[in-house]
């Protein structure tokens, strides 16, 4: 798909979409080493993690971070894991469809919901309590090292407006 086509799977031909965005800067291709320190970063980061947690804790990050080019790429990813579009969907309203979810997928989404949105200057103790209960020590400081990273990538994607649609399941997996 080049710029102005419409997305795929139109469910009608005739249908006009708006335009697709430029991106404002390939901020990889001119900060090259950041960008494979970051790719480092997130392979170590998930090590450990169940993939389709690690899907949603980025899905949901994506979400409140309203990062478009995030949230293609890891609901695709989560799709090709094995999740379920029903869970997906339910994501931006969790609170309110806890009986989709694990207790541990809720405490996961919960942190990453308290460490993205920083307000209050600090995770919430109860919050950081309930993930230490379906967590064991290691796994959350994996968890945690996931959910700061996917912040950070979600800055680089809305800073420079990367655009979204263009990405195939795994596609930067490396």
């Amino acid at each position: 798909m080049t710029t102005n086509e419409t997305p795929p799977e139109t469910p009608n031909e005739n249908t006009s979409y708006a335009p697709e965005h430029t991106p404002r800067l390939p901020w990889a291709k001119f900060a090259p080493e950041v960008y494979k320190a970051m790719v480092k970063l997130d392979a170590v980061a998930r090590q450990g993690l169940d993939p389709v947690l690690l899907e949603l804790v980025k899905i949901r990050a994506s979400q409140i971070n309203r990062c478009a080019f995030c949230l293609d790429m890891h609901t695709k990813d989560a799709l090709a894991a094995g999740e379920s579009v029903e869970r997906i969907i339910q994501l931006s309203a969790w609170e309110e469809s806890q009986h989709f979810y694990t207790a541990k997928e809720l405490a996961a989404i919960e942190l990453t919901e308290a460490v993205t949105v920083l307000t209050d200057g600090f995770v919430p103790d109860e919050v950081y309590e309930r993930a230490a209960k379906h967590f064991d020590e290691a796994e959350l400081a994996q968890l945690i090292s996931a959910i700061t990273v996917i912040n950070a990538w979600n800055r680089f994607g809305v800073s420079t407006r990367m655009v979204p649609g263009h990405y195939t399941p795994g596609q930067f997996k490396h």
